[in-house]
Order: structure tokens, then C-alpha cells, then sequence
């Protein structure tokens, strides 16, 4: 595979932009905006989404879905910005099919202040001038586009319209939400938990032998090896894969393979990986070190009609530290309820 990236030379540099959640955001009507006053009801401080159910005016009670715990903290939220019996003014775009759940924009407490979420992103221009990395240890933060823009990363597009094999066109046909693993707390595998990094940061630690790669999304923990190892035969399959990876000048190339059966790995499209997945990586450092380029080609032949090529942007992200995203398996199952 030391020849794979040849091809990937001319792929375009792909803009910022949001990126899909642990499920998608289909079920909501993300051009409508619906406002009402309420009283909190409950306010449930879990992964992976924050909770806040709110009774309105007429009686009716709405169950808002945010983001997860670590997200909420960067915009400014805590276990304790509500309480039951705190009057509200929610702003959020409605289920599509009419039931009372939505999706928050914003909610107004007592104090008057509005709250929002993914605003954890932002960086000023002294942050982006002083972060350079030096190598590729440390954190790292994913491109993003405002909220309101409701596009998705081009990577994660370009996957959802990727030609599927007749096998593939038939699972993501018969596939919705319930059935995604992150529903019973299993994270995403590459290439998806990197695209994740537009939303919770990823960390590399490098080792003598190994390098940790760290995902703030579900916890998520990688082992790449750089001893020379190969990949063992009929070796153990796990969620992750097992990676080895070396250094081409300063370059890191990441294989992994040995990835176990998924239903929906590639960011909640319904298309399930094959035994035969197999993904390298490529981590580039720009030449100011405020970047990392991330190429990544996929085979899944029983599955993707052909091989998938994309590109990520990651940002350096040193101010950022790495929170807990411990998964609630109950909270994980309420969409859709």
C-alpha cells in the first residue's frame, strides 16, 4: 500500500463545513424555526445528546435534543443551567412528521441569556497565529461551518452519494436509525471517527513504538504500530481495526484493517463495512504547522462499488482540552422515541 496515495495528490482541498452527528439529522425540518415559552421539565445532562424537555403554554410537552456534554461545555452550558420549573424560551427546527421533538437552536433561561450550541469552535487571530505545532502530538479540531449553514463536511457528502455495490444499495435501503451501533454506545471506526474531529477534538501521542490516537467521541482509543509489524493473519477483529503505521520523511501513514462487522460505520448512511475493509491514512503537518491534511482512501468491496478517496482539514487546537464523553447506553437509544 506504500504507492495508494498516489492518486490522492490531485484531490481538492474540501472546505469546512458540519458534519453528521451520532445519527443523522434527516428526521428534522432544518428550514422551519419554531419558538415557544415554556417550563423545563427536565433537564438531563448525559451523552450523547443533552436533553431538555420543556412543557409549553398549551401543555404540550417537547423533548429538545442538543449535543453531547463536552460540546455543550464549550458553548457555555453546565449540569446546571436548568432546573426543573425554570421558565424558557426555546428556539428549534421541528421533527418533520409533526411529533413534539426538536432540535435546538436556541433556548432562553430566567437570565434572559440565550443559550446555543457548537459555538466551541471558535478561535481568535492571535489563537491561530500562536498555534504551531511542531509535530503531529497534541490536540487537533476539524473544520466547521457555522450551524446555520446545515451542510454537511464535502467528505461526508461524497461518501452518502458514493456508488454502492448492489449489496450495499440494498442495506441502506432498509436501514434507519435504530439500527445504528453508536445507539448502544459503539463508536464510530475510520474513516468516520476522523471526520468526528469537526465536532470533538482528536489527539496523537507518539510513543517509541506506537503512536495513541485519541478521539474525544465516545472516548474513542486507537493503537498504531511502528515497529515494522504487519498485520497478523486472521488476526482478531475489532471496532477500530489494527493499524500499523511509518513515517514517509514526516509524514504519517496509518493501514488498518481487521475491522469488525458494522452496521452503519461511515457516518450514518446505512451502509454497513465488509470483512474486507481496508483504510490508510495519511497525516501531512502544513508547513506553518497550524494544519494537519488528512487523505484517506478506503476499499470495501463488498460494499463500496469502488474505492473512496477523501480529505479532511484539521486545525492545532492546543487551548482545547480533551473531555469526558462517557456514553449513557439509555440516553444513546432515546432518538426517535
Amino acid at each position: 500500500m506504500r504507492g495508494v496515495f498516489l492518486g490522492l495528490a490531485a484531490v481538492p482541498m474540501l472546505g469546512a463545513s458540519t458534519v453528521a452527528a451520532h445519527h443523522s439529522n434527516t428526521a428534522y425540518d432544518l428550514d422551519r424555526v419554531i419558538t415557544f415559552a415554556g417550563t423545563v421539565d427536565r433537564f438531563e445532562w448525559a451523552n450523547p445528546h443533552v436533553y431538555l424537555r420543556v412543557e409549553d403554554d398549551q401543555g404540550i410537552v417537547w423533548q429538545i435534543e442538543t449535543d453531547s456534554t463536552p460540546i455543550m461545555t464549550r458553548s457555555g452550558w453546565t449540569r446546571q443551567s436548568f432546573a426543573q420549573g425554570d421558565s424558557v424560551i426555546v428556539r428549534a427546527n421541528p421533527h418533520r412528521e409533526g411529533r413534539t421533538i426538536g432540535l435546538l437552536l436556541s433556548v432562553e433561561g430566567p437570565n434572559g441569556i440565550p443559550l446555543t450550541s457548537r459555538n466551541r469552535t471558535e478561535r481568535t487571530a492571535d489563537q491561530e497565529l500562536v498555534a504551531s505545532a511542531a509535530g503531529l502530538s497534541g490536540v487537533w479540531l476539524g473544520e466547521l461551518l457555522p450551524i446555520s449553514a446545515k451542510r454537511r463536511l464535502p467528505f461526508v457528502n461524497d461518501f452518502v452519494t458514493h456508488p454502492l455495490t448492489e449489496k450495499g444499495q440494498v442495506a441502506r435501503a432498509n436501514y434507519d436509525e435504530s439500527m445504528s451501533p453508536t445507539a448502544q454506545c459503539v463508536s464510530w471506526p475510520s474513516p468516520f471517527l476522523l471526520a468526528e474531529a469537526a465536532l470533538h477534538p482528536a489527539e496523537f501521542e507518539i510513543q517509541e513504538d506506537v503512536i495513541i490516537f485519541r478521539s474525544e467521541f465516545f472516548n474513542t482509543e486507537r493503537v498504531i504500530y511502528t515497529d515494522g509489524r504487519e498485520h497478523p493473519v486472521n488476526g482478531e477483529r475489532t471496532n477500530q481495526g489494527h493499524s500499523v503505521g511509518w513515517w514517509e520523511d514526516d509524514v504519517l501513514i496509518v493501514d488498518t484493517t481487521l475491522f469488525a462487522d458494522h452496521r452503519s460505520p461511515y457516518g450514518g448512511t446505512g451502509v454497513p463495512s465488509g470483512r474486507g475493509k481496508h483504510v490508510v491514512e495519511r497525516y501531512t503537518l502544513a508547513e506553518d504547522g497550524t494544519q494537519l491534511i488528512v487523505d484517506v482512501f478506503v476499499e470495501d468491496p463488498e460494499f463500496l462499488a469502488e474505492p473512496f478517496s477523501g480529505r479532511l482539514v484539521w486545525h492545532y487546537s492546543p487551548h482545547l482540552e480533551m473531555l469526558d464523553f462517557e456514553c449513557d447506553s439509555a440516553v444513546a437509544t432515546r432518538f426517535g422515541e
